[in-house]
């Protein structure tokens, strides 16, 4: 008589490991699945095709039109080559706003990343209760419309009646009492600069803060073990975490304000004698303005291609500096 004192596998599992994988079973490949993230994908990429690529689409093809007022009442279409990019380039003023455009960029995004940064350093050392106030007055800085923040500060800047003149005035520069910050060119610069560097420091705070916040706190113990300082501690814990940040950060700042339109238009419509345009404003006015909508269309192209080519001289600095680093 025999014992049986194990008993016979039994089961799916017991069954595959007596006879082995199915040669013919299918395999998934590790992470696979499907379409659906191709699927996901669709809606984004038709918004971004609709609204962004075929704008852009149209506008390449007016900007190889002769393109009037004459033209669009009889509908006609008169193709005329590269005439508009030769017109444009071979202009010294386009040259001329080009320079002051990056300049007047260049400026901004300096003062903005610069009080920026220092403001979300603020926030990081501040109490609880001061922070949250100020991060109220932020958010309400930030989601000011453009066109509301531009009115209110040419109220302020107003010549007869604007709080600016009168608390200089009190203080004791009776010269601009009556001061007319839109009759110069720098003037007008200048009061462009603080809205929109007003504008953009929220978001750099914020951000900034927002980073601060994910820094170990071991590292400055650690740091002021080794006897490290309030400076050493900045330089060598806080900035290697912050400068991927900054970096990000600089690189939108600087496309947001290379084509800040609306406040430079609203302020003073490129004013006086157009020498505060910068090439958005240039291109509306050259285009709708004087209704040259061929060469206004080339302006627009033109302004794109500089400032994918600024854009990616930063990034390609950025990328070299990492390299550097690792």
């Amino acid at each position: 008589m025999t014992v049986q004192t194990e008993r016979p596998p039994s089961g799916p599992a017991a069954a595959a490991k007596e006879t082995g994988p199915a040669p013919d079973a299918p395999r998934r490949r590790p992470g696979g699945s499907g379409p659906a993230p191709y699927l996901l994908l669709l809606p984004p990429v038709a918004a971004t095709l609709v609204f962004l690529g075929w704008p852009l689409v149209k506008n390449t093809l007016l900007s190889f039109q002769n393109l009037n007022m004459r033209q669009l009442i009889q509908h006609l279409t008169e193709w005329n080559g590269i005439d508009n990019y030769t017109e444009v380039l071979g202009n010294a003023d386009f040259w001329n706003v080009t320079g002051r455009s990056i300049v007047f960029a260049g400026a901004n995004v300096v003062l903005i990343m610069l009080f920026g940064t220092l403001v979300g350093l603020l926030l990081a050392r501040l109490g609880k209760r001061m922070r949250i106030t100020l991060l109220i007055g932020l958010v309400l800085a930030w989601a000011m419309p453009t066109i509301a923040a531009t009115t209110v500060y040419q109220w302020l800047f107003a010549s007869r009646f604007g709080v600016v003149n009168w608390v200089l005035d009190r203080a004791g520069f009776h010269g601009m009492a009556d001061y007319n910050w839109m009759g110069g060119q720098y003037s007008t610069f200048f009061v462009v600069t603080v809205l929109i560097v007003w504008q953009s420091i929220p978001f750099v705070a914020i951000n900034l803060y927002a980073a601060t916040t994910t820094i170990p706190k071991e590292l400055y113990e650690a740091a002021s073990l080794d006897g490290a300082g309030a400076w050493k501690s900045f330089t060598s814990v806080t900035m290697p975490f912050l400068r991927p940040f900054l970096f990000a950060t600089t690189f939108l700042e600087v496309i947001w304000v290379f084509k800040a339109f609306t406040q430079v238009f609203a302020i003073n419509q490129g004013g006086p004698d157009r020498l505060t345009e910068i090439l958005p404003v240039y291109a509306y006015i050259e285009g709708i303005g004087n209704q040259h909508y061929g060469m206004g269309s080339a302006i627009a192209l033109l302004t794109v291609v500089i400032l994918l080519l600024l854009t990616s001289y930063y990034l390609r600095i950025v990328l070299k500096q990492e390299e550097d680093e690792l």
